[in-house]
Parts: C-alpha cells; structure tokens; sequence
C-alpha cells in the first residue's frame, strides 16, 4: 500500500492528516497490545483477580476489546471498531470507578484518540 495514499484524508491538510493517521496506528496498536496483555498475561489475572470482579470479565471484556482494536485498525471496519472500542472503554471506567479504582486516565486518553480519529476521518 502506498504511504501517501494511507495517509491522505480528505479535507485536511497534508500534516495533519499524517499526524491523525500516526495517531489512528499507534492507539490501534497500544490498544491492540494492552488488551492482548490484560488477557493472556499472568500477572494481570492476577491483578484482576484483586479487583474483586468475576473471573470471567477479564477474558470477555479483553476479548471484546481485541476484537474492536482490529476491526478499528482496518481501514473498511475503522468506524465499526473505534465505536466499540469508545462503548468498551466506558465501560471498563465505569467498572473501575464502581469498583473504588478510579484511576481511568489511561482510558479516557485512549477513547480521545479514537474519537479524534473517528472524527477526522469522518470529515
């Protein structure tokens, strides 16, 4: 795939619109990775196993979220995937706060990416 063609979106300038493709890669990619991590990785069953939640959240929630991180870093499903993924998030802070954790920061950055994305493309 040619670079410039992936990086063009219409209506925006030239910088721009490769700063937002930059962005839509690397938030797919973290995304991507995090969630592989939280479900397959050890030490995040047992961190999650902390948290008081049903074991069977952990690999449905991660699930969900690898499934929405592809389809948000294929170009035809983009839109599909960056709307899960933004449901997804909610919900995951959602949990966190009821859950006495707070701390969502990462996912409220992660669900500005994607909407920046969203948005540009959409224009």
């Amino acid at each position: 795939m040619n670079l410039e063609r992936f990086c063009e979106i219409p209506g925006l300038p030239k910088a721009l619109a490769k700063a937002v493709t930059v962005l839509y890669c690397c938030t797919g990619l973290v995304v991507l990775i995090e969630s592989l991590f939280f479900v397959f990785s050890g030490a995040r069953a047992h961190s999650f196993a902390k948290s008081g939640l049903p074991p069977l959240i952990r690999p449905i929630l991660g699930g969900a979220e690898i499934i929405a991180a592809i389809l948000f870093l294929v170009p035809p499903t983009r839109t599909l995937g960056g709307r899960l993924l933004l449901v997804i998030f909610v919900l995951a802070a959602l949990i966190h706060i009821l859950h006495g954790q707070p701390d969502v920061g990462n996912l409220v950055i992660y669900g500005a990416a994607v909407y920046t994305v969203l948005a540009a493309y959409k224009s």
